[in-house]
């Protein structure tokens, strides 16, 4: 096991707590508590600088390609098909996914969800963002909105 793996199994693991808290204890005092501060983004975010730094020359390589429109997506392949490339963007994407995961149950416990609604749409914000993103676009509704309508 290197470096590499070992960003990816730690950023993975940071954002478990954060996400099993929202999903099993959403009205819980702690689970509003840990989920105040940055706290539930930072350990992704500490491994995308560490793996950058430790390897920059994928981000040089990266802003290289961005300058021709036609390399940009072959640049990013290149790039994602180091173990440094992939372990930057899995902790780009677990940071990306907790945050949004966090949004929507913010959200889901302001409109009073249905306890259902908001653990699929929990679980799913950080197992496939895009479907649990879906999901909450169509069923999380706003409570003013309701009433408007």
């Amino acid at each position: 096991m290197d470096a590499y793996d070992l960003s990816f199994f730690f950023s993975t693991m940071w954002v478990g707590p954060f996400w099993f808290a929202m999903l099993i204890y959403p009205e819980h005092k702690l689970t509003h508590k840990v989920l105040q501060g940055p706290w539930f983004f930072l350990g992704p975010l500490v491994v995308w600088w560490l793996v950058t730094i430790a390897d920059p020359q994928g981000l040089i390589d990266l802003a290289k390609d961005s300058t021709d429109p036609n390399g940009i997506l072959e640049g990013l392949a290149g790039i994602m098909g180091t173990k440094a490339g992939a372990s930057a963007a899995w902790a780009h994407m677990v940071a990306g996914d907790i945050f949004v995961t966090r949004w929507m149950w913010k959200r889901c416990l302001e409109n009073n969800t249905k306890p259902w609604i908001m653990k699929t749409t929990i679980f799913f914000g950080v197992m496939m963002m895009p479907v649990g993103l879906a999901l909450h676009a169509i069923l999380v509704r706003d409570e003013k909105q309701v009433l408007d309508e």
